[in-house]
């Protein structure tokens, strides 16, 4: 438990995880049966559906899927590892297998290192010396990356091609573990993809480019704005007081310093635990506060949020 929740606060969270909803965590188990329940039967409706409407459909549910894999790797709905991973595995989203997800996030979870280049593998922010070195068009895709439609539209291929380089750096060396990790994620994704062409409207091409891609796109807008560069790390994290649908998109992680802060905590008592003391945790946060998606977009379409320059790393 961190330390600097008083008693009262501490009373709470153990009160919260000692009852019937935390011990049995039925929403996550209701809402995987849901997101596998409702790929399948999308994909096998898909005819009936039609291809259009099928592809529109799965995009906000592998947008859901992406949110409650980022659950199970932080021990939800089971305290067993190896179960949650099997529950996660599945690569609907296509592109990143769960264990290197997962390795990466818990490292992003080290909060000292928060928005630090080399440091914090979520951060999107350039070092100076490294800054200095990128050439003009990487500057202006930064640039770009720093607007809300620049996020959406090139913030899933600039992720993915950085995904690309560093993993296959990592083959190219002889890395067992990666050799592992991705040939049982291609083995799975060849054996999706084989049920996708053979009992579905869709084709692979239309799965990956316009319901995979586009999914990671929207997930991004969540990543926006959810770390700044701060002197104090629990400063560096947003409280993003978003409504409907994106809390329920992105399982309530918009309220990311209280997950930071409590990433044990199950999805559906962060707005809970936010609620009962929200002055407390706007004045940890430092004021770091957003009204919403809805205001980002307002206020950010044009004019870039930040510098992908990091001010002091």
């Amino acid at each position: 438990m961190p330390h600097y929740l008083d008693d009262a606060q501490r009373d709470e969270v153990l009160r919260l995880h000692a009852s019937f909803l935390g011990r049995s965590e039925w929403p996550t188990w209701l809402l995987l049966t849901g997101a596998y329940a409702g790929w399948f039967a999308l994909l096998l409706g898909s005819s009936l559906l039609g291809a259009g409407l099928t592809t529109v459909l799965l995009i906000p549910l592998l947008v859901l899927w992406l949110s409650l894999q980022h659950e199970l790797l932080h021990g939800h709905p089971t305290r067993f590892l190896w179960l949650n991973k099997l529950l996660g595995y599945a690569p609907f989203a296509v592109w990143y297998p769960y264990t290197l997800y997962r390795d990466s996030h818990l490292l992003h979870h080290r909060d000292e290192d928060l928005t630090l280049p080399g440091r914090d593998p979520e951060s999107r922010y350039l070092g100076q010396q490294a800054w200095q070195r990128t050439r003009k068009t990487d500057r202006a895709l930064r640039w770009l990356d720093k607007t809300v439609p620049g996020r959406l539209l090139t913030g899933a291929p600039q992720a993915l091609f950085g995904l690309a380089r560093e993993q296959l750096t990592r083959l190219k060396q002889g890395d067992r573990q990666a050799w592992r990790m991705w040939l049982t994620h291609g083995f799975c994704t060849l054996l999706m993809f084989a049920f996708i062409a053979k009992y579905s409207a869709l084709s692979i091409a239309q799965y990956v480019f316009l319901a995979s891609v586009p999914a990671l796109s929207v997930a991004m807008l969540r990543s926006f704005y959810e770390h700044r560069p701060a002197e104090r790390p629990e400063q560096r994290t947003v409280l993003n007081e978003a409504g409907w649908p994106w809390t329920w998109l992105f399982l309530h992680l918009n309220l990311h310093l209280v997950h930071h802060d409590l990433p044990g905590l199950p999805w559906y008592f962060l707005p809970t635990v936010y609620r009962q003391r929200r002055e407390q945790w706007l004045a940890r946060s430092g004021g770091y506060l957003v009204h919403g998606y809805g205001e980002l977009i307002r206020a950010h379409s044009l004019r870039p949020i930040d510098s992908p320059e990091h001010p002091f790393a």
